[in-house]
């Protein structure tokens, strides 16, 4: 593909690491929870959840309410924004999904954590984009 027709390359475009966060944690189910390290290493980075949160905060606009930014957590089990009024939200919107929290602020994740899509899903997801 010719290098001006990437819609990374458009001003305002949301680039394709993005993207595909984007959808993938859309698929998120309501009460179920991800992890940053999970959502990369699903997309093929393994190593690359730094850049998950960095998407996840990036949401801007309609994005905000399309994608459920809330489902994704830290390894640790814990809302892990750097902002404390942020994790308060997360916390709150995940309550309300029916995720529980322990006394520590945790999710169980052997209870809560999603399995992830079948993975004819992601095989048709990397080549769709």
């Amino acid at each position: 593909m010719p290098k001006s027709h990437r819609s990374s390359d458009r001003p305002g475009a949301v680039p394709l690491f993005r993207r595909l966060v984007y959808r993938l944690v859309r698929r998120v189910p309501r009460g179920k929870v991800v992890t940053y390290g999970q959502v990369a290493a699903i997309l093929g980075q393994p190593r690359g959840a730094r850049a998950v949160g960095t998407a996840l905060g990036a949401l801007r606009g309609p994005l905000l309410h399309l994608v459920p930014w809330q489902r994704v957590i830290n390894a640790a089990g814990r809302c892990s924004h750097r902002d404390g009024s942020w994790a308060d939200v997360q916390r709150r919107l995940l309550e309300a999904e029916g995720v529980r929290f322990d006394r520590h602020g945790r999710v169980n994740l052997r209870r809560a954590r999603w399995a992830g899509p079948r993975r004819e899903w992601v095989t048709r997801l990397r080549y769709e984009v």
